[in-house]
């Protein structure tokens, strides 16, 4: 069984509050994912982060499949992390942790997703060609639009 991690931080000219009030909105999801996943979040978007929560939404991540995605948030501490877990979806396992803590001039924000891809040694082949790259991709763009809404960190 290989699991799989990918691990980004970014900082962000912002208050700890600020950075809190964008990513424990669930709606927010949809902004920083690039349009051509054809995010669309089905459920559980009305109300605030919160331990227990389930978000079900579509995603088109490859060949314009749809795929339907479950999570669950599973662990919060208000303005520290969060984490949410796939209960149902494209993985194996999916376990994303989200932290953000305060650094001179604003917030670092750092995300550590440790995954498992289905279909054994299939998924394992699979995994340098498609699924690491589009990750990559996913998360780039997640950079890159968080800088766009809130500016670029200058130490």
């Amino acid at each position: 069984m290989r699991i799989y991690r990918l691990h980004k931080t970014q900082q962000l000219p912002i208050t700890i509050k600020k950075a809190w009030e964008f990513l424990c909105d669930p709606k927010n999801l949809k902004t920083i994912t690039p349009d051509y996943m054809g995010f669309e979040i089905l459920g559980g978007d009305d109300r605030k982060m919160y331990p227990g929560q389930i978000i079900k939404y579509i995603v088109t991540p490859v060949m314009g499949i749809p795929t339907q995605w479950v999570t669950e948030i599973t662990h919060v501490k208000e303005e520290e992390y969060f984490v949410d877990e796939q209960r149902f979806g494209p993985y194996a396992l999916w376990h994303h942790k989200h932290f953000i803590r305060p650094v001179k001039n604003g917030v670092e924000m750092e995300d550590i997703v440790d995954y498992k891809i289905p279909f054994g040694i299939l998924g394992q082949m699979v995994h340098p060609i498609i699924v690491k790259p589009k990750l990559k991709e996913i998360f780039d763009y997640r950079t890159m639009k968080l800088e766009e809404l809130f500016g670029t960190y200058k130490s």
